[in-house]
């Protein structure tokens, strides 16, 4: 369908599973000679905004909004959709708009520099991401199709061999998930966001039938070609998902074989531009507004085709690169994000990649069946010396499902990730009073080497029954991390009381000043998370009070 300049602006709305989508579509025309090219337009505030942090009910999910109540995660401005009355502004200069973005506050425009100059004059717009285009629009929008079954050398995701059998056994019990099915929790009630390249036949697959058969699908959605369908594009997606819910008796078993799911389409396979980072951001918000508890994601960017747009080592901080800004806000709204470390380890790159960089994700490396480290796993640490990757699984030699139908070996960080994104939900369902921060936290202390981490395969292979351990251990108090900073924000848990139980928090400086408080009454486990507050660096103490308990902790901003 397609608009001219005097076509109204009209939103495509989209409901599904209780939540509420808003798609803008527009369709202009170019200034003669010009190249229309895609742009994430900044904008300055959220004034007169229709939508109020205290009705979250109108951008959020039901269940988004009780994954928040649960771990007492304030909804925050950020959280608000972009001002309608902007949007309408942007759309009256003639540029194509794609989606808004609630996080970054920004609008994706397709346009040409003639038109992008009139957007920046707008009084409420306050710049371009990168001061750049993300991508060229005429590039990278059909993509190609290519099956990994059928894929013969290594790629942009790695390469896959055909077997004529085989099981699932050691990625399995490698990380423990055989233990946490034995005790019953193979994922049932809990949501698992993958965002990835396609999810090709997915739909027709023998080892996906029960998914389809018992509709636990929840919702699709491309963000490349702007559509509900992920069946017919790049099959990196589906493989993955093979990793986590694949039933094929004797073969393949995923790790969370009974969750539900939402897929979504943000990667081009065809193409490298940092417009995938743009979807990646676009993609995040929709799981986080469908009320997802896990994102699994396997891809990675490092350098773009655009060899001017590419990042550098010094930029995996977790503060540069688009996505990894989205990660870190991704895992600060209660989901645990599970990301692929990268497969650059044998190559002149190395490191890892975005979005693995940012501080609150699960970036995986890879490791063979013997627990070694893949040759092609990328090191870590990130660029600002934090432990990367944070942990490992199979990724050479582990098992997936292909678009033909066979269970094939495939190696990547790719095929790790969603292995230890199943672990994931799963252990939360065992643990559902626990917050995705201490599920994040947990995973990590259950690594093999968590002791003694590398920049190889960090906290080592994680395992369900250590992480049952230090489960346990969350009754008691704790804070964490301390030190603490602005990306990895102070958690408190106060296991000795009871729900339902109001607690006050105060922090204060030294001198006794009340840098920040506030009153919770948890319905589960007493915990949160300390907003973001830019306080400067220092020594700081945490007061809180609990009917006649009172404790009181120093703890440090660095």
């Amino acid at each position: 369908m397609a608009f001219n300049k005097s076509t109204p602006f009209v939103p495509l709305v989209l409901t599904k599973a209780g939540w509420l989508v808003t798609l803008f579509v527009l369709v202009s025309f170019s200034v003669a000679g010009q190249t229309n090219r895609k742009y994430l337009v900044l904008l300055r505030d959220k004034a007169s905004s229709p939508y109020s942090i205290d009705r979250p009910g109108q951008f959020l999910s039901q269940r988004a909004i009780q994954r928040r109540q649960k771990q007492n995660i304030a909804v925050l401005e950020r959280d608000l959709p972009v001002t309608p009355a902007y949007v309408a502004q942007i759309q009256q200069t003639g540029a194509r708009i794609w989606y808004t973005s609630r996080w970054f506050n920004a609008v994706l425009v397709e346009t040409n520099e003639t038109t992008l100059a009139t957007i920046q004059r707008l009084p409420f717009v306050a710049g371009v991401e990168f001061n750049k285009s993300l991508a060229n629009a005429r590039l990278g929008e059909t993509g190609r199709v290519a099956s990994l079954a059928q894929a013969g050398s290594a790629g942009k995701f790695g390469a896959v061999e055909p077997l004529n059998y085989g099981n699932s056994l050691n990625q399995v019990t490698q990380i423990g998930a055989d233990k946490m099915h034995q005790a019953g929790y193979r994922g049932e009630g809990m949501l698992i966001g993958v965002l990835d390249s396609g999810f090709l036949r997915a739909n027709q697959l023998s080892f996906l039938k029960p998914l389809f058969d018992e509709k636990r699908i929840l919702a699709t959605y491309d963000f490349v070609r702007k559509e509900t369908s992920v069946y017919e594009d790049d099959s990196h997606g589906l493989s993955c998902l093979s990793a986590i819910a694949a039933t094929a008796d004797n073969q393949l078993y995923g790790t969370a074989f009974k969750a539900q799911f939402i897929l979504l389409r943000t990667e081009d396979a065809g193409s490298e531009q940092r417009i995938e980072e743009a979807n990646w951001l676009f993609g995040a918000e929709y799981a986080d507004s469908a009320g997802v508890d896990v994102i699994s994601s396997s891809l990675g960017y490092t350098t773009f085709d655009d060899p001017a747009s590419g990042y550098t080592y010094r930029d995996m901080n977790g503060k540069t690169a688009l996505s990894s800004r989205a990660a870190q806000i991704a895992a600060e709204t209660g989901m645990v994000v599970v990301v692929a470390a990268g497969n650059e380890g044998s190559g002149s790159w190395r490191y890892l990649s975005a979005p693995s960089d940012a501080a609150a994700v699960l970036a995986i490396g890879a490791v063979t069946q013997t627990g070694q480290r893949a040759a092609f796993s990328s090191f870590g640490p990130s660029a600002d010396g934090r432990v990367k990757p944070d942990l490992a699984a199979r990724g050479q030699g582990t098992l997936v499902g292909s678009p033909g139908g066979q269970i094939v070996s495939g190696n990547g960080t790719s095929f790790a990730t969603p292995l230890v994104a199943g672990l994931a939900a799963g252990f939360w369902q065992a643990n559902p009073r626990l917050t995705a921060a201490q599920v994040t936290d947990a995973l990590r202390r259950s690594g093999s080497q968590y002791t003694s981490p590398d920049d190889q395969v960090g906290y080592g292979i994680p395992n369900f029954e250590r992480a049952m351990e230090v489960a346990r251990t969350y009754s008691q108090f704790l804070i964490y991390p301390n030190p603490f900073s602005d990306s990895q924000p102070l958690a408190v848990q106060w296991g000795d009381v009871q729900a339902n139980t109001t607690i006050d928090a105060t922090l204060t400086d030294l001198a006794g000043r009340v840098v920040w408080s506030n009153r919770y009454t948890p319905a589960g486990l007493a915990a949160f998370v300390l907003p973001p507050l830019n306080l400067s660096a220092g020594l700081y103490v945490m007061t809180l009070v609990a009917g006649d308990q009172k404790r009181s902790i120093k703890v440090i901003k660095q």
